[in-house]
């Protein structure tokens, strides 16, 4: 089938990694993302989260729309699953990673919002979690259940259900997500179109790492 895409999606450059069905919460107060959300909020359709490369989330007083933002060529669409406005020229919304895209156009409006022409990535397909990796899902599973006997509720939980975690490329980018990495090692592990290889990586992320839960 050919791919999916998307012509004049918005994007929001942040200085993060959003991955499919992780989860973002964001604060808007920037007019550019202001008129962007409220657009895809009354249409029901998804903004481009993409990673900075260079430049700010945000535009510092007399800076305009003349400082050089660079992003990253792959990113994630973001759906938005909750809104709230609780005063003039702020919104709250949270929303779920969906499909993973590949840039192929971009350009910046004269009021500072980037929009790009974007083919949507193939997503992962279902695959068992083989023995040598099982590791990583116990972990993950050990950690939601503690945050589960330390009252934390589904809603304030830092990964959403269903808990897949027999599926390796829904435990490897949980992980992806909670691990201390850097940016960049977060971009390279969304790249990545084979899940069993983003697991493995993660697994040799967690075996450096002292995780106590």
């Amino acid at each position: 089938m050919p791919a999916t895409t998307h012509t004049d999606l918005p994007l929001f450059p942040l200085g993060t990694v959003l991955f499919p069905q992780g989860l973002l919460p964001l604060q808007i107060f920037e007019v550019r993302y202001l008129d962007m959300v409220g657009r895809c909020k009354r249409e029901g359709t998804p903004f481009g989260v993409i990673s900075l490369v260079q430049g700010s989330e945000v535009e510092k007083p007399g800076q305009g729309h003349d400082a050089q933002e660079v992003f990253q060529a792959v990113g994630t669409l973001a759906h938005i699953t909750e809104f709230t406005a609780p005063m003039s020229g702020l919104m709250q919304i949270k929303c779920t990673g969906g499909s993973r895209f590949k840039v192929l156009k971009q350009r910046r409006l004269p009021h500072g919002l980037w929009v790009a022409d974007v083919s949507e990535m193939d997503p992962d397909q279902p695959l068992e979690i083989p023995q040598d990796l099982q590791e990583s899902a116990q972990k993950l599973g050990s950690l939601i259940r503690t945050l589960q006997t330390r009252g934390v509720t589904a809603e304030q939980m830092p990964i959403s259900m269903p808990y897949e975690l027999e599926d390796c490329g829904w435990v490897a980018n949980r992980w992806a997500e909670l691990l201390p990495v850097p940016q960049s090692v977060k971009q390279d592990l969304l790249e990545l179109e084979n899940p069993l290889l983003r697991l493995e990586l993660i697994s040799d992320i967690l075996d450096r790492t002292q995780l106590s839960f």
